[in-house]
């Protein structure tokens, strides 16, 4: 339910679940984990998903049996803010719960008109990932983020821009090519320079 595609210089990661809206398994955060570890040489990853939803977060009857509080997002996300490459999150559609720590730790965050952004931990009963509110803090502020978190709005595409939660809307949908237009020049400079030039940002 993961795919990669390898193709240098650019990696492609996959949640290819449409059926369940991305919902994700145990072992599907195990193989997203183990892509973006494996990734390090990549120039750059674009993270997507299939269907109208990039994920809707954990899988409800794997989060019931522990997954919602599982160290294995945060090593997710954590080997995805490690990459020296560029990382896009090319989000074909809503973001929700857990899921939003991968799209938070990518450099760039695109997405489709219709995406909607929710994190609806505190009413069900759990914490959020703890890199996931300092993330999203540094991209929209405090106050933004609480929105989310404590008062459990739902934002849609349009906020998330102007709140600079995501960086650019896609009108016509394909977020993919938008992506691979984002990754022209990093995929013609040399492997050095560009993560440097990354490291300075």
């Amino acid at each position: 339910m993961i795919t990669i595609d390898r193709t240098d210089p650019i990696w492609t990661i996959t949640i290819n679940r449409p059926d369940k809206a991305g919902a994700l398994t145990e072992q599907m955060l195990i193989d997203l984990r183990d892509a973006a570890r494996d990734a390090k040489d990549a120039a750059a990853v674009i993270l997507t998903g299939t269907g109208k939803v990039f994920s809707a977060g954990a899988d409800l009857d794997a989060a019931r049996a522990g997954l919602a509080t599982s160290p294995l997002w945060e090593e997710l996300s954590g080997a995805l803010a490690a990459l020296p490459g560029l990382t896009i999150a090319a989000l074909n559609g809503t973001v929700a719960g857990g899921a939003t720590g991968m799209a938070l730790a990518c450099d760039m965050r695109i997405a489709v008109p219709s995406a909607k952004f929710f994190y609806p931990v505190m009413k069900l009963g759990y914490l959020p990932q703890p890199s996931d509110p300092p993330r999203m803090a540094a991209l929209i502020g405090p106050a933004r983020t609480k929105m989310i978190f404590l008062a459990g709005q739902k934002i849609t595409a349009a906020q998330a821009l102007g709140f600079g939660l995501v960086d650019d809307i896609v009108e016509d949908g394909d977020v993919m090519a938008r992506a691979r237009d984002l990754c022209a020049d990093i995929s013609a400079a040399t492997p050095d320079t560009a993560r440097k030039i990354k490291a300075m940002c």
